[in-house]
């Protein structure tokens, strides 16, 4: 494996997870804290070893307040990436990779925490975008109806169907229940369930949406030299990025402007390319996936940006057991965002790193590779290939 990046992943730490409300004895702004402390505490390093801090759109735990409260002795890169949908997730990965390939820090943690009993439900009508002024009026209030309309093109257009949504649904259920730290981790899901389910917005049913769920989580990068010194087994970040493709603006949250072309896609072809091509590999060489996966349609989509089958095979793909842990590709181990807990995308991270240091509770033997998403069908998104150093 080749790769540009010179960046590793040494730490990964997070709170407990809860339905949302679940939370009320911390604040938000405590509990992101504990995931932080928790992963320099798994780095085998101390607060004082941290000089930056990375995060992604609408998150209110500010890093002048984070270095104060954590009692850090200098803060020389704190950043922030636009964009709404967890599309910025990785992307706060991909800038504290980038203040530490450029020497402006050495030790960045790259964290995010939801208590939205506290402050608002981001699946909720109200949050005040200015594009919203363009959907609101036809009835789209909130994620799961803006992006039903992709999901139903991308149906009309190719043979998926609604049980090859369900195949995502019911396989990020089954790793949940392997998992002691999932909010589904004790509710099984069958097909029946599934099917039975109430309609949310058509093509999406109960359990084709994510959890909202209170939680933090976090992660500690610095450089591939010093990472050979860490505590932890470091996971090296092969690749990194984020961005969109022409004409999208805010996408299927604000406005519906994508190219009709690249309609019924999740902003992701681009970006896999590049991935790829910066790190060396091709899709073959993946191991493991991790997904964004807010709603399980859009899991296929990305399916197919991403190289592991061809243009509407996503569906047959997944219904050959591709994506169980047993298949060419699992997917979502911990159970995703529909099983596991809705951390905008920041689980999927620390689960990604798990799966190469061999800690996970669903592992796959012998992975060296793992594919990692931010939000999907928004602008920006973002990705990472990780490899175990």
């Amino acid at each position: 494996m080749q790769s540009t990046q010179h960046t590793a992943i040494v730490g990964v730490g997070h709170t407990e997870f809860t339905r949302w409300g679940g939370i009320a004895d911390r604040s938000q702004f405590q509990l992101t804290a504990e995931a932080i402390l928790a992963a320099v505490q798994d780095a085998g390093l101390q607060t004082r070893d941290i000089d930056g801090f990375a995060s992604f759109s609408n998150d209110a735990n500010e890093a002048a307040l984070m270095q104060v409260a954590l009692g850090i002795p200098q803060m020389r890169w704190s950043s922030m990436v636009w964009g709404g949908g967890g599309g910025g997730s990785i992307a706060a990965l991909a800038q504290a990779c980038s203040a530490i390939e450029s020497g402006q820090a050495k030790v960045v943690v790259v964290y995010r925490g939801l208590c939205q009993g506290q402050s608002r439900r981001f699946g909720r009508f109200g949050q005040g975008r200015t594009h919203g002024n363009f959907v609101y009026p036809y009835g789209l209030f909130a994620p799961p109806q803006m992006l039903a309309m992709v999901m139903q093109r991308f149906m009309h257009l190719y043979p998926i169907t609604e049980l090859h949504m369900a195949e995502i649904a019911l396989n990020a259920r089954a790793n949940a229940n392997r998992n002691p730290n999932a909010v589904m981790g004790g509710k099984t899901l069958n097909l029946e369930q599934y099917l039975t389910s109430r309609w949310i917005a058509e093509p999406f049913r109960l359990y084709d949406c994510c959890l909202e769920t209170d939680g933090a989580c976090a992660v500690i990068v610095t450089s591939r030299e010093r990472a050979r010194d860490m505590k932890a087994i470091p996971v090296e970040v092969l690749a990194v990025g984020h961005g969109s493709g022409a004409g999208w603006g805010s996408g299927p949250l604000g406005s519906h402007n994508m190219p009709d072309e690249d309609y019924a896609s999740t902003n992701s072809r681009l970006l896999a390319k590049e991935l790829f091509a910066k790190a060396g590999l091709t899709p073959k060489d993946i191991d493991v996936a991790q997904f964004y996966d807010h709603f399980s349609g859009l899991v296929l989509m990305a399916l197919e940006e991403y190289g592991f089958c061809g243009r509407g095979e996503s569906g047959d793909f997944v219904a050959a057991g591709s994506i169980r842990p047993d298949g060419s590709l699992p997917i979502n181990t911990s159970g995703g965002q529909l099983s596991e807990a809705y951390v905008h995308g920041m689980n999927l991270l620390v689960e990604g790193v798990r799966q190469l240091r061999h800690e996970s509770n669903v592992p796959i033997k012998h992975a060296k590779t793992c594919l990692v998403t931010g939000g999907l069908g928004v602008s920006p998104t973002s990705g990472a290939i990780l490899g175990r150093l």
